[in-house]
């Protein structure tokens, strides 16, 4: 959406906690779920009573949301599973011959999705960490609970409340590992692997002789968001049989890098 007011259309109900989110943080990357209208197609939110809604800080995604004079569905612009696109060049890649056209409005400004609240439970649950961080969140709504899936593995089988809670997710084609530790540590693991690839800090890039793709400083957190899917890409065009990335802290941003990478490592987490 691009206007506030196209809230009253989309839910069925809008509490003043989403107002207030809403007044804080858009445009700009938080989506709300609420209690969706009717005039949802249940197509639209996967046969849920639910719908998720936001304003995109990107003025060239509002100005086409103004442009048709309605609220648009929009789903993620890669293939399912696959490390989301930050750049027009990898939305082709995923995508071409499948669409008609893509946009040319610049790299993404985060790097990282959406985070996403839902605001039909009581108290209010983090689906999805983003840029919007929980202790943002935590500032308005001191008794949000994060949800489970966040940081662990679902269910096999079990129902997700949104797609990027998914068992593997965002995942490169070569196997991947998250790996939790020290940068000396890291170093030490992915010099002694053969044939394998590190996406590792910019602090860790001169112990490490393996080949390597650096997303970001571990002193900057916002760097990682930015850098990690391009990272997992370029890792995957290496020809290795294994990639290696070491892990983020879990704080501020730190929190959605990590969501993504350990779905894109399946789950898969070694200590050094």
């Amino acid at each position: 959406m691009a206007d506030v007011n196209a809230l009253y259309d989309l839910a069925a109900e809008v509490p003043e906690k989403a107002l207030v989110l809403a007044k804080k943080f858009w445009p700009g990357p938080l989506t709300m779920v609420l209690k969706r209208t009717d005039k949802i197609p249940a197509l639209v939110s996967a046969g849920l009573d639910t719908v998720a809604v936001r304003m995109p800080s990107d003025k060239t995604a509002r100005d086409i949301i103004n442009a048709s004079g309605l609220p648009l569905a929009a789903p993620s612009a890669n293939t399912s599973g696959k490390p989301s696109p930050t750049k027009a060049k990898y939305v082709l890649e995923d995508l071409d011959g499948k669409i008609d056209a893509v946009v040319m409005g610049g790299d993404c400004g985060v790097g990282v999705e959406s985070t996403v609240i839902t605001l039909v439970t009581d108290p209010p649950r983090l689906l999805r960490p983003g840029a919007v961080t929980a202790e943002q969140l935590r500032e308005i709504f001191p008794d949000m609970v994060v949800d489970k899936a966040v940081l662990a593995e679902p269910e096999k089988g079990a129902k997700v409340a949104s797609p990027g809670m998914k068992y593997k997710h965002y995942a490169p084609k070569t196997e991947a590992f998250l790996v939790e530790g020290s940068s000396e540590g890291f170093a030490k693991l992915v010099n002694g692997k053969p044939c394998c690839a590190a996406v590792c800090f910019k602090e860790d890039s001169e112990k490490i002789t393996a080949p390597k793709l650096t997303y970001g400083s571990s002193l900057d957190e916002y760097t990682l968001a930015h850098g990690v899917f391009t990272a997992l890409r370029k890792a995957d065009e290496l020809n290795v049989q294994a990639i290696y990335i070491h892990a983020p802290s879990k704080n501020g941003v730190g929190l959605a890098v990590y969501n993504r990478l350990i779905r894109a490592a399946a789950f898969r987490v070694i200590k050094v």
